[in-house]
């Protein structure tokens, strides 16, 4: 069963930066899409970023030209670079890994979720 490992989240002040990592093991084959979600109090989970195994990347609105995503292949890994934070960025992101075990199988995953805070 594949299993994700999130951590990185924590408080910081307005304009400060924050680095996510999320670590996948058990049985893959192939990763096809790794990304990061996030829910803030009252609202809908959405899509932050997403890079899939070609390395084309997709962003919010809200978020471009301040985060960045990116993946170690060869650790499984994707990370999320969090510079310039809002207090709208404040949520619980959540990190999602989908493709293939070594048994041919899909998966698609969710890790237990980092709490992001962005406050003075």
């Amino acid at each position: 069963q594949v299993q994700l490992v999130e951590s990185g989240g924590g408080l910081v002040q307005p304009g400060g930066s924050l680095r996510l990592s999320c670590a996948a093991s058990g049985g893959i084959f192939r990763i096809n899409v790794m990304g990061w979600y996030r829910q803030a109090p009252g609202k809908l989970r959405e899509l932050v970023a997403e890079i899939t195994r070609g390395g084309s990347t997709n962003y919010v609105d809200s978020v471009k030209g301040r985060f960045t995503i990116s993946s170690d292949d060869a650790k499984n890994t994707v990370y999320l670079q969090m510079n310039t934070l809002k207090p709208e960025d404040t949520a619980v992101y959540y990190c999602n890994v989908r493709g293939a075990t070594t048994t041919l199988a899909r998966f698609d995953s969710w890790g237990q979720g980092t709490q992001v805070t962005v406050s003075s």
